[in-house]
């Protein structure tokens, strides 16, 4: 199967927000994303818009896509550049050096188990790794305690734990779990 990775593209709006749907009915969305499926569907057209000219362009956000021969969206992910002292992701979460935050991993079904998660967290790494202004420290993201199969797929692409544990927002139970990886 021939597969490219790539980074969204300001016209691809509506595909950002089919992926975006089409991820969040996936069965194990409650534990994966912060944000429901109705909560995205009632958006409007002018949020996707603008979102995808966000990930398309610039360096404080970027969303890439994995796309098959025939343009299908296989698989997306994003990461979001985070400073010192600025907001955080998580209740308690403390930001201290300049680093990217992994979001929004998604592989449709029919694609899982061939490589391309761990492919797309690459590019997303990499795409960190490639700034200049600022200079990326670490690449984090977080992931829920009971999502082994996700935990075990970023373990296995390099990533580490931290030892930080935060309550998922919401009221959603359980914890995120921190793992990152620091620039060599």
């Amino acid at each position: 199967m021939s597969i490219i990775i790539r980074r969204v593209r300001q016209e691809d709006w509506a595909r950002v927000r089919e992926i975006r749907l089409d991820a969040l009915r996936d069965p194990v969305a409650a534990i994966a994303f912060l944000e429901t499926h109705e909560q995205a569907a009632a958006r409007p057209d002018e949020f996707w818009q603008g979102r995808a000219t966000g990930a398309a362009e610039g360096s404080a956000v970027a969303q890439f896509v994995a796309e098959d021969a025939d343009g299908r969206w296989l698989g997306t992910v994003s990461v979001l550049i985070e400073h010192p002292g600025g907001p955080a992701a998580l209740e308690g979460d403390v930001i201290e050096v300049e680093q990217a935050h992994i979001v929004a991993v998604y592989v449709r079904p029919e694609a899982r188990g061939t490589g391309l998660a761990p492919d797309l967290v690459r590019a997303a790494r990499d795409w960190a790794w490639s700034l200049t202004d600022p200079r990326i420290e670490r690449v984090r993201l977080f992931v829920h305690e009971d999502n082994a199969r996700a935990e075990a797929m970023y373990v296995k692409a390099g990533f580490e734990h931290t030892g930080v544990a935060l309550p998922v927002p919401g009221g959603v139970p359980g914890r995120e779990i921190e793992l990152a990886v620091l620039r060599s």
